[in-house]
């Protein structure tokens, strides 16, 4: 949340009486004070009137940008967002615990290197002299950082914090169809960079699609080949046709996309994966596909489908997989196929 100093505010902390004490907090820091780390206890007698019942604790870091605060580190922040870089800020919330002080906070690239820090117990909190305190050394908080490779949640070790910012994840959608076109629209607004591949303009163009990053039209077979790939990429397949399924299906199922999903029938999948077992397809490499695609809600519509899909991605991406409880049952057989 960004509180200014006539009292506006950009964002929230969810509302009610601790967001009102935290602002209250932030306005006098802004005038007097340094960085400062609050905390709350959510019981019974607090934020009762406001229905702050649920229990549980909250902490808060209060950082204010003052004149004369250089704020190298949310300039270093704001650039390795802008060059779609993942990072991780690392900061003291048990001082005692972390041997350092409450509050410090560190900011850490892809590759582990602090690149700016700040401070609460220095004038400029961003000042490149602010490194030399007496806070828990950059070694300690790298031991426990976790590769961003692996999309880390938020976490906290040993007394500190980490956040880490990750790359957004492109969705690569082949078939530009009903289907596409709503999946589309709900992946852009949850941060998934959109493509749309399709051989036809009149389906695959930036009236039906306009919060895509990239329209491909060109023949599936084509344009699948040349698509770019990464352990950031999900693809789902959702054309018009059996064909034009199995097609996309043999470019990107030995890709190192981290999803690859299809729609369809259990039938269509399994004589799918069959015809590709015969075409040189590993087992193992159909095993990673998500057929059907979407979580099971009951969908009926084209909406409620959509929802499925994009559920489902949002799942795997937040969480690594899908949990047993929400994915659906594999179709693929592991039994021998002969090519005759």
């Amino acid at each position: 949340m960004l509180v200014f100093e006539d009292g506006s505010q950009v964002g929230t902390l969810g509302g009610g009486c601790v967001e009102a004490e935290v602002k209250r907090r932030a306005l006098t820091q802004l005038a007097t004070g340094g960085i400062e780390l609050l905390s709350f206890e959510l019981d019974n007698d607090y934020g009762w009137d406001d229905g702050l019942i649920c229990g549980g604790r909250m902490r808060m870091l209060v950082d204010p940008l003052r004149p004369g605060d250089e704020g190298t580190y949310y300039h270093e922040l704001l650039r390795l967002f802008d060059d779609d870089r993942s990072a991780t800020e690392v900061t003291v919330i048990e001082g005692k615990k972390a041997g350092g002080r409450d509050a410090d906070r560190w900011l850490l690239d892809e590759q582990g290197r602090v690149v700016a820090s700040r401070h609460a117990g220095s004038a400029n909190p961003s000042a490149p002299s602010a490194m030399e305190t007496d806070a828990v050394a950059p070694a300690e908080l790298l031991s426990k950082l976790r590769p961003l490779a692996t999309r880390p949640r938020p976490y906290i070790e040993a007394g500190l914090s980490y956040l880490p910012h990750l790359k957004r994840c492109r969705l690569i959608i082949v078939g530009a169809g009903h289907i596409g076109q709503k999946v589309a629209e709900l992946a852009a607004d949850v941060d998934f960079d959109v493509w749309v591949v399709d051989d036809r303009q009149e389906y695959c163009n930036g009236e039906r699609f306009p919060a895509a990053k990239r329209l491909i039209v060109d023949a599936f077979d084509d344009a699948i080949r040349r698509l770019e790939v990464d352990r950031n990429t999900y693809c789902i397949i959702v054309t018009r046709g059996h064909n034009h399924d199995e097609q996309a299906l043999l470019h990107l199922v030995e890709t190192e996309a981290r999803y690859v999903g299809m729609i369809g029938s259990r039938r269509k999948i399994k004589l799918i994966f069959d015809d590709l077992i015969r075409e040189g397809i590993s087992t193992a490499a159909l095993s990673r596909v998500f057929a059907p695609l979407g979580i099971d809600i009951g969908s009926q519509s084209v909406p409620e489908i959509a929802v499925s899909i994009v559920a489902e991605l949002i799942a795997h991406r937040n969480l690594g997989q899908l949990p047993d409880r929400i994915r659906p049952a594999s179709v693929l057989t592991t039994s021998p196929l002969t090519s005759n």
